[in-house]
């Protein structure tokens, strides 16, 4: 790793292009020091800072490492290729390009190669770590006697590059691609030679075909028909019979010699297929809100009637995988399991679409107790909405991400006037740097078209020099601007500012491929699903990304936009980066299913993804709340992914905890917000008991109060159900489900969700059912559903009896479930440990009398020695003080399978406090072992009851 940057993540870039249209409106082509209207807006062509650098002396022009016959318009930046482009630390080569299931390197006498699929580990499970897995050369392909003094690139496609060797008497020229098990090679003047790491095991030598094993990897070299290899100490060579192409392949690790052959055999088939060309298209279907996702590849026959050939899929793309059957051996690699589909040109991906809001609606104190707190804190901000620190692109965008959640959740109770300070502060904003006039050297933006970028003045943390982080600072300015123009269309129109917003949008992830102005989608990487941060990516671990969070507020930023301005290209655009990153998030900065961290890892979770590995690290802070945090942040409706799986966010925040030696101390805010998608309850309690934590910077007292009480409410999010608007989500707390769509256009909607139920939404509101909206508040306006939805309904907050239910809730009898209590592993009588936590809240019940009364179904199977205990407690007033709480005895399990009854029979170990009415009050049930060594199987939803003692 290199030396952080005071507060962010590092990041560098390279473009060009020219500069004649914007969205269909004219911009003149400017002389130096003018400044090139777009709509009422405009920018500068006259450089008033930094500018973007190479290396050498012509280190301004970005196409000194690209040979003539690449492709035309601006080089691409931020990918996991960019250091063989865009030179830094070498002026002759590049930085390891870990392409998967292959890594290369460059030198002057050809292509490394590395298969290393052994991680190395740094760092602690409980402090900061790293896994990586690190250039370690097998073999070097080239040409004999090649001397070539830097290595240029010779063409680039969505997601493969062509590097480019010349001495003058010799050249090369290789195609390598993310996910493609072959290289490709075109050479003159002399023969191909493939340098080995000590001597190769070589297994097959017939023909054109050679197959052999250096350092535990298994590789095949293919010449043309009629040629031949030879073998030497360390050298493998042919003449190519004249013909000057050739390929090497990585084989999948095989079970036996058999296979081996087989594959080889197989991938052959192929191997004069090359690839010259790779191409994604995307289609959202809103009816359905399915995204179908086309990787397509383009081969030229060097020999034989092939037009297919051989790839391997990333996790979160064999997972969405519609069509095609991999075969079953698979790559290791620093992303998961890599699996393989053989005679393909193309491959298609199925994934759902789960929605986004503009933010979470008002639902939730029928009191107006809370909506009181809200109103007082929306009166503290109104003043400054922005509370900006700094002045520069990054800055200003976390303070215009600020104003915009004020304004978001303002509008939904009615507070017009913090909600009108919110939308003039970010209008004024806004217009202030989509101005540039005569002298004009801060708030502006700059178009450079040598290197085909928009730089924001002042910039910060690279942006200008290295084009850092174009998608995270420019995602606040987009999100703000969406904000701004479902009160404002006027000023969102193209004649006026929106022709500004879309070259923000189009300089970040250019969405249209014949805008030859900027790189088609920059900082998305197209194949692996996620941003890159650093535009150069000169590491020796690649390109890396640290804020997957801040990639994805840009993504929604688009959704957003398209949908409150009309432009389904731009809305269309960001639900493919939305719903590709949220896969790939989930797999490799959180690894939900816990399949692609080495196992040694030792952690859930990373702060950054590197091209080679991933690190629980951050650029900027070794404190476990930022490495954890970074990922989480902005905290808004474009962010509910975070918890489409509940139990993972449990996971993530006990991790937290454990690395931090308890709660969270800095970033609170932030981590309970994203606690609430997991534990609502509990991350409501956090905040009413820490009421002077520290304000994130981009944060408010109001937008984190308004998040975690509704959250409260509303419960997880249901990823089950689905809707035909993308301004859409669904909710499930006890059982029941809520849902939520907003209409950000001047036309009343209908939205249809997947399992029939319907939902009116007024012009320009936010509409819920199944939950009751804030006291006062205007954020509700949704009729019942027209088809129930297929949850059986809550119980009323006058119901004692509560059934123990699947996702945490007390609620009505479910259809019949089990969920498994951890072994004990110790002794854990009368402290929860692991438990199962199962809880009701807004209950108005009036004390009866008695003691509470409790069914659980337990099965240890033929497990001996285990005990299950029970805790109850009560928060009379939802506060988040637990007035009485009563643990019982554990509860011995027999070793015969079969369910027991666990009642209040067993008696109780302790109790505190006393029982009193419930008014807004929550019951949590814990459940957990007390002893044993195994676990248990709890019987839930129609099986495991609590009776309260109230009427």
């Amino acid at each position: 790793m290199k030396p952080p940057v005071p507060h962010r993540r590092w990041a560098l870039a390279a473009t060009t292009a020219l500069v004649l249209a914007v969205s269909g409106l004219a911009v003149a082509v400017t002389r130096p020091a003018e400044a090139a209207p777009v709509g009422a807006g405009s920018y500068t062509t006259t450089p008033v800072g930094p500018l973007p650098t190479g290396c050498g002396p012509m280190s301004s022009n970005p196409r000194q490492f690209a040979t003539a016959n690449a492709p035309a318009g601006a080089i691409p930046t931020n990918d996991w290729w960019s250091s063989l482009l865009w030179k830094r630390t070498d002026c002759a080569f590049s930085e390891p390009l870990h392409a998967h299931p292959l890594s290369y390197d460059t030198f002057t006498d050809g292509l490394g190669f590395s298969a290393n699929s052994t991680p190395a580990i740094s760092g602690t499970s409980t402090g900061v770590g790293e896994y990586h897995y690190p250039y370690v050369q097998d073999i070097r392909v080239g040409v004999a006697g090649l001397g070539a003094p830097v290595v240029k690139v010779d063409g680039w496609t969505d997601w493969t590059v062509s590097p480019h060797w010349s001495d003058g008497a010799r050249t090369m020229r290789a195609t390598i691609g993310h996910g493609l098990p072959f290289a490709y090679f075109q050479t003159s003047g002399g023969d191909a030679v493939i340098s080995t790491a000590g001597t190769a095991d070589v297994w097959s030598n017939s023909g054109a075909t050679i197959g052999f094993r250096v350092n535990g990897h298994d590789y095949v070299g293919y010449a043309p028909s009629g040629a031949s290899w030879t073998v030497g100490a360390g050298r493998i060579s042919s003449t190519l019979a004249g013909r000057g192409y050739f390929s090497v392949a990585l084989l999948p690790p095989t079970a036996n010699a058999t296979e081996r052959a087989d594959l080889a055999t197989t991938y052959g088939r192929y191997a004069h297929a090359h690839v010259t060309g790779t191409t994604v298209s995307y289609a959202y279907d809103q009816a359905t809100s399915g995204l179908t996702t086309t990787y397509a590849f383009t081969t030229t026959a060097r020999e034989g009637s092939a037009t297919q050939t051989v790839v391997s899929l990333y996790p979160h793309q064999w997972k969405s995988l519609a069509g095609s059957t991999p075969i079953t051996p698979t790559y290791p690699s620093a992303r998961g399991r890599m699996k393989v589909l053989t005679g393909v040109n193309q491959f298609r991906t199925s994934m759902k679409f789960q929605g986004v809001l503009p933010e979470l609606p008002a639902v939730g104190d029928g009191s107006g107790a809370d909506l009181a707190t809200l109103n007082s804190h929306l009166a503290a901000a109104r003043a400054n909405p922005m509370d900006q620190r700094g002045g520069d692109t990054y800055w200003t965008g976390k303070g215009l991400g600020r104003a915009a959640r004020l304004a978001e959740v303002a509008d939904l109770v009615n507070d017009t006037a913090t909600r009108d300070s919110a939308l003039n502060a970010i209008r004024t904003t806004l217009t202030d740097w989509f101005t540039a006039s005569s002298g004009k050297a801060a708030k502006v933006f700059y178009y450079d078209a040598n290197w085909g970028t928009l730089i924001g003045y002042p910039a910060s943390y690279g942006s200008d020099q290295e084009l850092n982080d174009h998608h995270f600072h420019y995602g606040y300015f987009i999100a703000a601007a969406a904000t701004l123009a479902k009160f404002d269309p006027a000023w969102a129109a193209t004649s006026r500012y929106g022709g500004m917003v879309d070259l923000l949008i189009r300089d970040a992830n250019n969405y249209r491929r014949d805008d030859t102005r900027f790189p088609y989608l920059r900082d998305f990487d197209i194949y692996a699903g996620h941003d890159w941060a650093s535009g150069h990516g000169s590491f020796g671990s690649g390109n890396n990304q640290e804020s997957s969070s801040e990639g994805m507020n840009f993504a929604n930023a688009l959704i957003q936009w398209g949908q409150a301005t009309g432009d389904t290209a731009v809305r269309d655009a960001g639900i493919f980066l939305y719903t590709t990153q949220a896969a790939a998030i989930q797999e490799y900065w959180f690894d939900v299913s816990d399949q692609n961290f080495p196992a040694a890892f030792g952690h859930s979770t990373v702060g950054m993804v590197w091209g080679d590995g991933g690190a629980y690290a951050t650029w900027f802070s070794a404190e476990p709340e930022m490495i954890q945090g970074i990922n989480l942040l902005p905290v808004t409706g474009g962010h509910l992914y975070l918890g489409n799986n509940p139990a993972y966010v449990r996971t993530n925040y006990a991790e937290l905890v454990r690395n931090n030696g308890g709660q969270p101390t800095v970033w609170q805010d932030i981590l309970w917000q994203f606690q609430a998608l997991g534990d609502g309850d509990t991350a409501l309690a956090n905040l009413r008991a820490n009421p002077g934590y520290a304000v994130e910077e981009g944060e408010s007292r109001a937008h984190t109060f308004h998040w975690i009480r509704n959250l409260a409410a509303l419960g997880t999010v249901d990823t089950t159900v689905t809707a035909n608007h993308p301004l859409s989500a669904v909710f499930s707390r006890n059982g029941a489900r809520t849902y939520v769509a907003s209409n950000s256009t001047a036309t009343p909607i209908t939205v249809t969700f997947s399992n029939g139920t319907t939902l009116a939404v007024a012009a320009g509101r936010t509409a819920t059912t199944g939950a009751y909206t804030w006291s006062g508040g205007s954020a509700a306006g949704g009729v019942p559903p027209t088809t129930p939805p297929p949850t059986t309904p809550p119980p009323t907050p006058g119901t004692p009896t509560r059934y123990l239910l699947p996702g945490g809730g007390l609620g009505a009898a479910g259809g019949a479930a089990t969920t498994t209590v951890a072994a004990a592993n110790g002794n854990h009588d009368g402290t929860p440990t692991n438990p199962q936590v199962f809880t009701a809240t807004g209950l108005n019940l009036a004390y009866s009398g008695g003691q509470t009364a409790f069914d659980l179904f337990l099965d240890a199977g033929s497990a001996v020695g285990n005990g299950v205990q029970v805790r109850v407690s009560y928060d009379l007033t939802g506060n988040g003080s637990w007035e009485r709480v009563e643990t019982s005895r554990y509860f011995a399990t027999d070793p015969v399978p079969g369910y027991e009854h666990y009642t209040q029979n067993a008696g109780l170990a302790s109790a505190t406090g006393t029982l009193g009415a419930l008014s807004n009050g929550t019951v949590r049930v814990e459940v957990w072992s007390a002893i044993g060594n195994n676990p248990s199987t709890l019987g839930i939803g129609n099986q495991s009851v609590l009776r309260l003692p109230y009427s």
